[in-house]
């Protein structure tokens, strides 16, 4: 039996579902009894460091937790249940931390994208028992924007560099914590799992120590879900967003099963893209949250969700916040959501009043689970005109004059799924996205969309410059050497695709043995 200390905020579905995996079953705290009376203590920390600690004293878990460590009974940490073993955090500088290890959570201060979103490696400062069968040489999924400084070098397990050699994991005694999440970390975060769950006490150390560790680039599989004539759930793509062929919607397959297919072959994330208005529902009868559940059964890399998240009333007069439904699909098995049409809406009230009103989607969310659950997704089309004084936006000069050879153009953002165009533009969407709490842009491009022609590198180095948070390419990869341009020709820290996964044109595998030798990437 595992005890599994869920204080009410994430994505702990993904946790319950690898132990479970792992054959274990899992038993949930209610309250500090039930982890006194725990033999293996699972800490699964998500989001806010401020947030989770008033929870855990206001559920008056603190001193049972920390008895628990005091006792250096068998303990696994993740993400920020790491920072909270320290006494502060810069992320919440009035709320105090647990104070069992000495040092300090600080944020990144660096020119490289904060969060730091995706896949990278470790050095082993010490033997441990969690690293049994592994090599040293494995890449391990990690989200967060702060990260620990310990003054106890004895308590180190590893390192990770990300702008500066930082703690990734530590391990006193019985007690182990990781900065990287090993529920998404795939075949390799569920060995280190199961590890700790073994009462072995062998300690090793892998083989490999890197010198420096770096951030692998991310392929991400999409899938836009939408019920079909008949009303089943399938997976379309449009061709500059029209789905439909010969009359039908364009049926691709299964949500759930392409998923786990995507996820075997090696894809470094998958995302969801509701484009079906499912607003009649309530909550917890929503189709896309059924697909989740499922999902996260068998997927063990980080899902996003898109599409609905926002207020709503369903047919039964109940209404919903965005935070509510969000709360809902991270429960479900969600690591992110990504909000679209609604994010252009805010940004616009934002730039007519002047201020945030700190009630938006985007700042609640990132507030309660943090920015790195919140991604913005643009859907942007390209506009020429004349000079660049022709509009009150930012425009770029192109190396693709218009149809009556315009030399310049601006990313005009759309909505529904782009059929209504806004007078904003890609760029000023995505900084203000971000000055909101927004923690990565998921950048789209209908002009792109469906030509496999290659992705707009234009528009994404534009955005790239915006702002300060990840940009995920998205729109127009046709073959793998695109996926190779848009790495070494932007600063986007990932790339996204559909189509072409979708009809098996390319595969996953397929791009990634192309880049395997070229740039970093995550080994399949």
């Amino acid at each position: 039996m595992i005890t599994l200390l869920d204080y009410g905020a994430g994505n702990v579905r993904s946790v319950i579902n690898a132990l479970e995996r792992l054959g274990e079953n899992v038993e949930l705290v209610a309250n500090g009894a039930d982890i006194a009376k725990a033999r293996k203590l699972v800490f699964p920390g998500v989001g806010n460091f401020g947030a989770m600690m008033q929870i855990l004293r206001d559920r008056q878990l603190v001193e049972p937790l920390l008895s628990y460590l005091r006792e250096d009974k068998p303990f696994f940490g993740i993400c920020v249940a790491l920072q909270a073993l320290f006494a502060s955090s810069e992320e919440a500088p009035d709320m105090p931390g647990l104070d069992f290890l000495p040092g300090r959570v600080k944020r990144f201060d660096t020119d490289l994208s904060v969060p730091h979103i995706g896949w990278n490696g470790y050095r082993a400062r010490q033997p441990s028992r969690i690293f049994n069968g592994l090599s040293g040489e494995e890449k391990l999924y990690f989200v967060h924007s702060y990260y620990v400084e310990c003054d106890d070098e004895n308590a180190i397990l590893t390192s990770t560099d990300y702008g500066c050699e930082f703690v990734s994991s530590v391990q006193k005694g019985n007690i182990i914590a990781t900065q990287f999440h090993p529920e998404k970390s795939g075949r390799v975060g569920l060995k280190i799992l199961e590890n700790f769950l073994q009462d072995s006490r062998e300690s090793v150390r892998p083989q490999h120590c890197p010198q420096t560790t770096k951030l692998a680039k991310r392929i991400i599989a999409c899938l836009d879900v939408r019920s079909n004539d008949q009303g089943d759930l399938v997976v379309t793509k449009g061709d500059q967003y029209d789905v439909r062929e010969k009359g039908d919607v364009r049926n691709l397959g299964k949500p759930v099963q392409l998923a786990e297919e995507y996820y075997q072959q090696g894809a470094d994330e998958i995302t969801f893209l509701n484009i079906t208005a499912f607003r009649d529902f309530p909550l917890e009868d929503m189709p896309m949250i059924e697909v989740l559940r499922q999902t996260s059964k068998n997927v063990f890399v980080p899902l996003t969700i898109g599409g609905g998240i926002r207020d709503f009333t369903d047919r039964n007069g109940r209404h919903y916040t965005a935070l509510e439904v969000a709360a809902e699909y991270f429960r479900s098995g969600a690591d992110k959501i990504s909000i679209g049409s609604d994010a252009v809406l805010i940004v616009e009230e934002v730039l007519k009043t002047g201020k945030a009103t700190g009630m938006s989607s985007i700042e609640q969310i990132a507030r309660v689970y943090g920015n790195q659950a919140v991604v913005i997704s643009v859907d942007p089309r390209r506009v020429y005109v004349d000079s660049p004084d022709a509009v009150a936006h930012q425009v770029i000069e192109t190396v693709f004059p218009g149809p009556a050879g315009e030399k310049y153009c601006w990313y005009q953002c759309t909505i529904k799924g782009g059929r209504e165009g806004r007078d904003l533009d890609a760029m000023t969407l995505a900084r203000v996205c971000e000055q909101l709490g927004a923690g990565e842009i998921l950048l789209n491009c209908i002009d792109k969309d469906g030509t496999n022609s290659g992705f707009d590198l234009e528009l994404i180095n534009a955005v790239r410059a915006a702002v300060s948070i990840p940009v995920i390419a998205s729109s127009g990869a046709g073959s793998a050497e695109h996926f190779l341009e848009v790495f070494t020709k932007t600063e986007a820290e990932a790339a996204l695709a559909a189509g072409i996964f979708h009809r098996r044109e390319v595969p996953i595998g397929e791009v990634k043995k192309y880049l395997r030798d070229r740039i970093e990437i995550r080994p399949i």
